[in-house]
């Protein structure tokens, strides 16, 4: 699978890891950076770039998902979700890892470097990659909902004020 990764400067250290963790597992691994520590970066751009990558891969019918990783994460998934198609989940345990994929087929995931070890973080990816949406309908309804809302500001047959 590839796999899309970006960070800020808070991750840069925990970013590298992981990648090299994701190589070892047959995983082809895409950087968007940064490539360099610098503690004033700006991490949007890198995040969104991220997100850019995993959903045009999987729009061109390639396996992909994107993992973004910052101090908290909040700013990064944040970013990531600005991309049309982009479903980034913040996930801080195994059980929300489990839940981005089951119930929201999240397609990228947000982790905090200041809030894990590598160890967890490596869990939470692994747990992350190998669970498949469960295609239930309610949550594939949800899903189109939010797509819809998405593209067109409504959605059909709900009220939106």
């Amino acid at each position: 699978m590839r796999i899309h990764i970006a960070t800020d400067h808070a991750g840069l250290e925990f970013s590298e890891d992981l990648q090299q963790h994701l190589r070892a597992a047959g995983h082809e691994v895409v950087n968007h950076g940064p490539t360099v520590y610098d503690a004033v970066d700006d991490y949007p751009s890198f995040c969104i770039n991220a997100a850019r990558g995993t959903v045009a891969d999987q729009n061109a019918g390639v396996q992909a998902l994107g993992i973004v990783f910052g101090g908290s994460g909040n700013g990064e998934q944040i970013a990531a979700n600005k991309v049309l198609g982009a479903r980034a989940a913040l996930v801080w345990n195994v059980s929300t890892a489990l839940l981005a994929r089951q119930h929201n087929d999240a397609n990228l995931i947000a982790i905090g470097a200041r809030q894990h070890s590598v160890e967890e973080a490596k869990l939470f990816i692994d747990t992350f990659i190998a669970e498949p949406f469960s295609g239930e309908e309610r949550h594939a309804r949800r899903i189109a909902q939010l797509a819809e809302y998405e593209a067109t500001g409504l959605i059909a047959s709900r009220e939106i004020d």
